[in-house]
């Protein structure tokens, strides 16, 4: 027997009706911003999926070659495909480009709880505008999504531009920077000690790193901040920058976090993350401004920011709640052609009023027929007999009353 891949699932109609329903509510908030919704390829060019990272990405993806010999990878997220989709169509539209993606993404990786091979974003991209309000704009529109879904969550809010800054001081390289900043994302703050002294840095360097670490809290510590980094003139730069984001940020409760530095390498500035309050994997959003990855990609100098849901993490966050159809079932009486295909015209007709119709194709007797209405939740069934036909009529029972009445042919539209 066959099972199916490791780190994949398969979702049965009942889990899939509900992440339509989910998926639909997110949809509506981004057009509500204006975005306009893409569909990029499931794969790319490996070059353009390692062209930031490099040869280190390799084992986390799914490289093959295609029969030209070309090397090919699943996409591991979005973005590098929006920015080479701007650089083929988009780079001469009028600015700002708001664009918005519901997609499945591929990384090569050990699954655990939220966690798969195959999984699921939707996220946006704002590409062109430098200035704090596009900032401000993506953070709320993460943050209504999460309120039409129900999750409960909380938005850290940081800027890379700080530690940055720091970095620049002490002449650090930039494999240097990626390391510390990746040791950052993990949250192995031993590793970063170790890390920090196996590169020889000096005590000003740790002591600086790990006291901006250590605050995270409400707007109110960007004081205490701006005072540790009285003698870093790059890092109050970005602070600044950061507090300019905030004024467009319409929710105070907030945390500003400096222990977010992103997984993805090619982040530049404000940097976000979105932790949701149930059990499982807690992180159900991130993104922030990528400045340079545009001209990395071969294109003029660009300013970008967006973010990514994790859609599959959403789902295990939101209130469970439960799909309810009206669904109608059409049972002929019995197997004869002219009520089999009269059946299937009342059917038609009530689709095309956009109700959700069944007609019965395994021929069973009435009593059965109605069984497998209760067993499917099935509410209304449309009873088709030779009898009623005549006089123009079908039965209509209501499965949760158990009440059956006759009812018009011309009129059934108003009963269903």
């Amino acid at each position: 027997m066959f099972t199916r891949p490791k780190g994949t699932r398969d979702f049965l109609p009942k889990e899939m009706k509900k992440r339509r329903i989910v998926e639909e509510k997110l949809r509506r908030v981004f057009e509500s911003y204006n975005f306009k919704e893409i569909l990029t390829p499931t794969f790319e060019s490996f070059q353009l999926l390692s062209r930031k990272t490099g040869e280190e990405i390799r084992r986390q993806l799914f490289v093959f070659r295609d029969h030209g010999g070309r090397e090919m990878g699943l996409r591991p997220e979005i973005t590098s495909s929006v920015v080479r989709l701007y650089l083929n169509e988009l780079k001469n539209y009028p600015k700002p480009i708001k664009l918005y993606y519901f997609a499945n993404c591929f990384r090569y990786e050990n699954p655990q709880a939220g966690r798969y091979r195959e999984f699921w974003q939707m996220g946006c991209e704002l590409i062109g505008s430098k200035y704090p309000i596009a900032d401000g704009e993506v953070i709320n529109l993460a943050m209504d999504g999460l309120d039409a879904v129900g999750v409960d969550y909380e938005t850290h809010i940081g800027h890379l531009g700080v530690l940055k800054g720091i970095f620049q001081k002490f002449n650090l390289s930039e494999e240097e920077e990626l390391n510390i900043r990746r040791l950052i994302d993990k949250e192995d703050y031993k590793g970063l000690r170790d890390y920090l002294e196996s590169i020889e840095s000096s005590q000003e360097l740790r002591e600086i790193v790990f006291t901006l670490l250590k605050f995270k809290g409400d707007r109110e510590i960007l004081g205490e901040v701006r005072e540790v980094l009285r003698d870093y003139p790059l890092s109050l730069q970005a602070l600044r920058n950061l507090e300019e984001i905030l004024e467009f940020v319409k929710k105070e409760d907030v945390v500003i976090n400096f222990g977010i530095a992103r997984g993805l390498d090619y982040y530049t500035g404000m940097v976000f993350e979105i932790y949701g309050k149930k059990g499982g994997a807690k992180q159900v959003c991130g993104g922030g401004r990528y400045d340079n990855l545009i001209e990395l990609f071969g294109g003029e100098p660009t300013p970008a920011v967006g973010f990514a849901y994790g859609f599959d993490r959403i789902m295990m966050n939101i209130p469970d709640f439960e799909v309810e159809e009206e669904v109608i079932l059409v049972v002929p009486v019995k197997k004869d052609i002219n009520l089999l295909k009269r059946s299937m015209e009342i059917a038609d007709e009530l689709r095309r009023r956009g109700k959700v119709v069944e007609v019965d194709l395994m021929y069973r007797k009435l009593n059965k027929a109605l069984n497998y209405a209760n067993t499917m939740g099935i509410r209304k069934v449309i009873i088709v007999g030779e009898r009623e036909l005549e006089q123009g009529m079908v039965l209509l029972r209501d499965m949760r009353t158990g009440e059956q009445i006759g009812v018009k042919l011309e009129e059934l539209g108003e009963y269903v």
